[in-house]
């Protein structure tokens, strides 16, 4: 864990799939404040095999908190261009699909951690540096960024 104590940051995640299922990618920013000139203080983007859409959203915004939570957080606003899974963490929609659920219990988990959340639907194109990530991640099929914990695992780098 680092000693940085961040009291307010932005999280947005991405995840995306090249057919659906099919080859997957996720990726996340976290910045310190909500507009794109602001520090970035974390990123990662990843290969996740295959996956649905909806499967990938939801790892970004797993691997995102994780992340976070690492850096010390205290209040994240998420953001994300995905407003299944948006409306889905607020309670506005009911999770259906049971390959999702673990990961909807899982993100609610992570959520409790921080002292206040809010979670939000932006449009894609107000999402791009997430999605350059997870674009990147399954061009290169492998991790890329600056991330303290690994997609797999808990584990600090």
């Amino acid at each position: 864990m680092t000693e940085r104590k961040i009291e307010k940051a932005t999280l947005n995640t991405d995840g995306g799939s090249r057919g659906n299922p099919g080859e997957s990618g996720i990726g996340f920013i976290i910045r310190i404040d909500a507009d794109s000139s602001s520090e970035v203080v974390c990123r990662g983007g990843a290969y996740i095999g295959t996956a649905t859409n909806n499967i990938a959203e939801y790892r970004a915004l797993i691997w995102g908190l994780r992340n976070a939570a690492a850096l010390g957080v205290k209040r994240i606003e998420v953001l994300a261009d995905s407003e299944l899974m948006v409306k889905q963490v607020r309670g506005e929609y009911k999770v259906k699909n049971e390959g999702i659920k673990p990961l909807f219990v899982e993100v609610l988990q992570l959520l409790r951690g921080f002292e206040s959340f809010a979670v939000g639907h932006v449009l894609r194109a107000e999402n791009a540096a997430a999605d350059e990530l997870a674009n990147q991640a399954m061009d290169e099929k492998a991790s890329v960024g600056d991330y303290l914990v690994d997609f797999e695992s808990n584990e600090l780098f």
